[in-house]
């Protein structure tokens, strides 16, 4: 089985990294495919920066530091896994991604960064609950972890 675990930095990632882990541990022979999206550049970005190789370095840069601690524990677990930061809107390349890999389910936290007030999914959930055509699991942080 294939897991896509969509990475953004928030607490609930993490739980969904850790939530992942735990059912590997369980006996379920998973391979993870771990993604951050980083949305595109404003307009403010684009005029500032002049150059585009320069603002995907800097894209990148930011995902692979988002991504490092669920690949450091998946490291550790001793399980297999692919990751990728990619660029464009969360809630459509997610769907691409999770057709490009073979991915069989998804695992992601319930709420980003962006969201952490809120009580109830965030938008990139409520996409992939309404539009993935695997099974998608929430994985909201434990209690008093919101901060991301």
């Amino acid at each position: 089985m294939k897991i896509l675990l969509p990475i953004d930095g928030s607490a609930h990632a993490l739980a969904a990294v850790h939530h992942a882990l735990a059912l590997a541990r369980a006996g379920l022979d998973a391979e993870m495919v771990l993604v951050n999206v980083q949305e595109p550049p404003s307009l403010y970005e684009v005029v500032t920066a002049h150059d585009t190789e320069v603002l995907e370095h800097v894209r990148t840069d930011a995902g692979a530091d988002l991504l490092a601690p669920a690949e450091a524990l998946l490291t550790a677990a001793n399980l297999s896994w692919e990751s990728e930061v990619a660029g464009g809107q969360p809630e459509t390349l997610l769907l691409e991604l999770l057709e490009n890999y073979g991915c069989d389910a998804v695992v992601m936290g319930a709420r980003g960064v962006s969201d952490a007030e809120a009580s109830s999914p965030g938008s990139v959930a409520l996409a992939l609950l309404a539009h993935s055509a695997v099974p998608v699991t929430l994985v909201r942080a434990p209690v008093g972890d919101d901060a991301g």
